[in-house]
């Protein structure tokens, strides 16, 4: 054995010579985190004294500090001058900017209520450094604008917005109803309140006073609606889905705006109008139903799911349809392949019964189908469902999901499920419209002791409404509650 003493290994010595453009940087980002605008500038200033070669993290981490300075009353003017002449340093050292350099530029610009500079650095960082603006990039000359009540400029940094596929949330919106409001520009106060009926569920307490601010001012009075033939303003809003019609003003007179609550079935306690349950548009439900359709096409055997298509075209009067799947076997016992008929059939009575004995459409695998069909207790119902036309047979290897999702959104009908629909099926379809077309449409259900609970979509939709009378109803969030028990109630005081 050999005894041989193996010397140990000598320490390595810890790297601790940086070198001065990379400590630089580490005591930039340590002024970022504590907030120290002041040291900043003086390492900045060192840097220059140093010639230091100054990269586009030195260069980006000076911009933010300086623009998180911009709304400052102390501190503002030294940090907009300083930005600005770090950015022209920036910019002499041939260092290309990138949408953060950007956006702290466009805060600075917007903070010294120059607008136009904001905007046009804007519109130069897409068309000469090929860079996509983000909402937080575009914001701050938005919010200039607005604030300045230049209206017209406003519009146009929209615009611009929409052009780089650039969404508008709550903010931008309450802020261009607002300038509108304060400028007169009524068409345009209703196109936005158009948007934010699309946009969120609830507005903000700040958005809500923008909204009273417009509809309790002379402007709003002076601002005359179209008297839309009656016929044509309900066959916009069956169109829209309910809820609104999107035609413009109706009537004529003073605004009368109230706060109140609704009843548990959607009336309002101000002025007694029924808030209605508000489904996606007839265009999106056809975009959604092809979207649906291409994906189950590109997934399932494509002549299996096409005679799908062609099967439900000549049977559309279903009313409900039921997963079947999913309610037989609600809280069995999958180990030993339960499933419970007499769930099921509780489900389709149900809804038999709710919708003036009309038969929901019962879709199940056709292995399922099989099995029940040789066990003597089971035939004769399964056999009943066959004979009405109400059971449709997916095929061997098929996902009964697409099947089942395709038809309620095509016939616009109740889904019975307890399916949260969050696997990656779901998730192709887009969250927000997805999670919108669920509200409305999901029949949830339990069995306690047997006894069977139906779960409707609620009769009416919490989000902002328009009715054929031209009055809005808006919720207000409070308390970052979804289901906001405060309502705007705003109405013509000729039809209060």
């Amino acid at each position: 054995m050999d005894t041989t003493e193996i010397p140990p290994k000598p320490n390595k010595k810890r790297k601790t010579n940086q070198n001065p453009e990379t400590t630089f940087l580490l005591n930039l980002q340590s002024c970022t985190k504590s907030k120290d605008l002041q040291t900043a500038v003086s390492l900045y200033e060192s840097a220059l004294s140093q010639n230091l070669r100054l990269s586009l993290h030195h260069f980006n981490a000076l911009l933010y500090l300086c623009s998180n300075f911009a709304t400052d009353p102390s501190a503002k003017d030294s940090a907009i001058d300083y930005g600005f002449r770090i950015f022209n340093h920036m910019l002499s050292n041939k260092a290309v900017p990138n949408e953060a350099s950007v956006t702290s530029i466009v805060r600075l610009a917007s903070a010294k209520k120059d607008g136009d500079y904001a905007f046009e650095l804007i519109k130069k960082m897409n068309k000469d450094y090929n860079l996509v603006p983000r909402l937080r990039t575009y914001d701050p000359a938005l919010l200039c604008f607005c604030e300045n009540l230049e209206a017209e400029k406003a519009y146009e940094v929209e615009q611009h917005m929409g052009s780089m596929g650039v969404r508008l949330e709550e903010q931008e919106i309450a802020a261009l109803l607002k300038v509108s409001s304060e400028t007169g520009r009524g068409e345009r106060v209703y196109e936005y309140l158009q948007k934010l009926r699309n946009s969120v569920r609830c507005v903000s307490e700040e958005t809500a006073k923008a909204i009273e601010d417009w509809f309790c001012g002379e402007k709003a009075t002076e601002v005359k609606g179209v008297n839309f033939d009656e016929g044509l303003v309900k066959e916009a809003v069956l169109k829209n889905g309910g809820g609104w019609h999107g035609l413009g003003w109706i009537g004529d007179g003073k605004w009368v705006s109230k706060r109140g609550g609704l009843d548990e079935n959607g009336k309002c306690c101000c002025c007694g109008h029924q808030l209605v349950s508000v489904d996606i548009d007839d265009a999106e439900t056809d975009r959604f139903a092809q979207s649906i359709a291409g994906l189950a096409m590109e997934r399932e055997v494509k002549a299996n799911f096409s005679e799908f298509q062609d099967w439900l075209e000549q049977h559309a009067d279903y009313e409900a349809i039921v997963d079947g799947a999913n309610i037989g076997l609600y809280q069995q016992n999958f180990a030993e392949g339960g499933f419970s008929i007499p769930q099921l059939d509780a489900v389709v009575k149900e809804l038999y019964t709710r919708n003036g004995n009309k038969y929901p459409l019962i879709i199940l695998h056709n292995k399922r189908i099989r099995l029940l069909l040789e066990n003597p207790s089971h035939r004769k119902l399964v056999q009943e469902w066959m004979d009405e036309d109400v059971l449709y047979m997916t095929p061997h290897g098929s996902n009964d999901d697409w099947y089942w999702l395709y038809a309620a959104v095509k016939l616009r009908c109740l889904l019975a499920t307890n399916d949260e629909m969050r696997d990656h099926i779901f998730e192709l379809l887009g969250t927000n419209f997805f999670l919108k077309w669920k509200e409305r449409h999901q029949v949830r259900y339990t069995f306690v002791k047997g006894i069977l609970k139906l779960q409707l979509p609620l009769p009416y939709s919490s989000v902002i409404q328009e009715s054929e009378k031209g009055s809005w109803h808006v919720p207000i969030l409070i308390n970052n509650d979804d289901f906001s028990q405060t309502w705007l109630c705003i109405t013509r005081s000729s039809v209060v």
